[in-house]
């Protein structure tokens, strides 16, 4: 279980969540929307340990956490492939080929990034982090920069992978349809 209990963070004094507590189960796919600016981000950079807090505290069963951000944060110099395979502790190709065809990549394995369009990225970032072993899975937004057809493929895609895993995840959206389909709860934040 990942726990806030009564959890505030501020930045630069300007508070972004205030006394919030939640809880996560594991397997619970859960959907964080709100306007921007409300704090989604920050409770997925808390929820992954990037962020401490400062007010109350967050604890957590669940093993470190595989993130997707919203940058994709690749490596310039290596191929998709690398890219991946830079994740994983032992390399495994048959896991790389599997996530690849998740995200519906696999013909681009050898393209560079600066080769691929930002929602080509988007999805590679995306592979990398389901490479991650984990029980817990940290989205932001990473379905954004998809087409319609391709974004709705790749939500189902993930969301049976994560099934199969026996996964928690937090998916931060703004997409109303992608909070639907992908969770079994879903959680809005206010800008207030």
């Amino acid at each position: 279980m990942l726990k806030f209990n009564h959890v505030s963070f501020a930045y630069d004094k300007k508070p972004v969540l205030v006394d919030f507590s939640m809880e996560l189960v594991p397997c619970e796919r859960l959907a964080v929307m709100g306007p921007s600016g409300c704090g989604k981000s920050t409770l997925l950079h808390l929820a992954a340990g990037l962020l401490t807090p400062t007010a109350g505290n967050i604890d957590s069963d669940f093993l470190p956490p595989a993130v997707a951000f919203q940058e994709p944060r690749l490596f310039g110099h290596l191929t998709v492939k690398q890219n991946l395979l830079a994740v994983q502790k032992k390399p495994d190709e048959k896991a790389v080929a599997r996530v690849l065809e998740l995200v519906q990549l696999q013909d681009e394995i050898d393209a560079y990034p600066d080769e691929l369009s930002g929602g080509m990225q988007s999805r590679v970032s995306l592979a990398r982090a389901l490479l991650f072993e984990s029980d817990l899975y940290l989205f932001d937004e990473p379905f954004a920069a998809l087409d319609e057809a391709t974004r709705k493929t790749v939500l189902e895609n993930v969301k049976a992978f994560l099934t199969e895993k026996n996964a928690a995840a937090i998916l931060v959206t703004h997409q109303h349809e992608d909070a639907e389909a992908f969770a079994t709860r879903r959680l809005t934040l206010s800008a207030d």
